[in-house]
This record gives C-alpha cells, structure tokens and sequence, in this order.
C-alpha cells in the first residue's frame, strides 16, 4: 500500500466508525422517542381522543423541514422520515384504541 492509500484506508475507518456511533444514537433515540409516543397513545386511548393529530403532525413535519436546512440535509428527506414516523405512531395509536 503506498502511503496515500494507507492514510484513505485509516480516514474510511474513522468516517466507519463515526457513522457506527450516528446509528447507534439514531436506534436508541427512535426507540426513546416510541416509549413517549406509546405513552401518548395510550393517554388517547383512555381518553377516547383520536390517534391521529393532522394539525400537530403538519406542524412537526414543517418544523422538521426547518431544522434539515439549518442542518444541511435534504428537507424532503426529513419529511419522507418523519412521515414514515409518524405513520408508525398513528398506527400503534389504532391499536392501542382497540
């Protein structure tokens, strides 16, 4: 290996090992995130309220948009993100009315 792929080699394990650790903090920040959204759902459950919120959901996707362009990422990749979230959520919610 000559020095320059040897330097490649270390900074792709580097950038590995970093993207690593950003999943590891996504899953247990999602997973964070699932134990309040059940806990809201079942609040709605007991109270007959209904799982869906559009007001509350268009609300976030329009913040989570915002925050990806400060943070230099893809708005409708946010959006495609958060939308599958939330679509998880509501999902759970149904359930938990039944």
């Amino acid at each position: 290996m000559t020095d320059t792929t040897t330097r490649a080699a270390e900074l792709l394990g580097h950038h590995r090992d970093s993207i690593d650790r950003l999943d590891a903090i996504l899953v247990y920040t999602l997973g964070e995130r699932f134990k309040h959204t059940q806990a809201v759902g079942r609040l709605k459950a007991e109270h007959d309220l209904p799982p869906s919120d559009p007001a509350r959901e268009a609300s976030q996707i329009a913040r989570l948009e915002s925050l990806a362009r400060e943070a230099d990422l893809d708005p409708e990749f946010a959006k495609k993100f958060l939308t599958f979230i939330i679509s998880e959520v509501i999902r759970h919610h149904e359930n938990l009315k039944r």
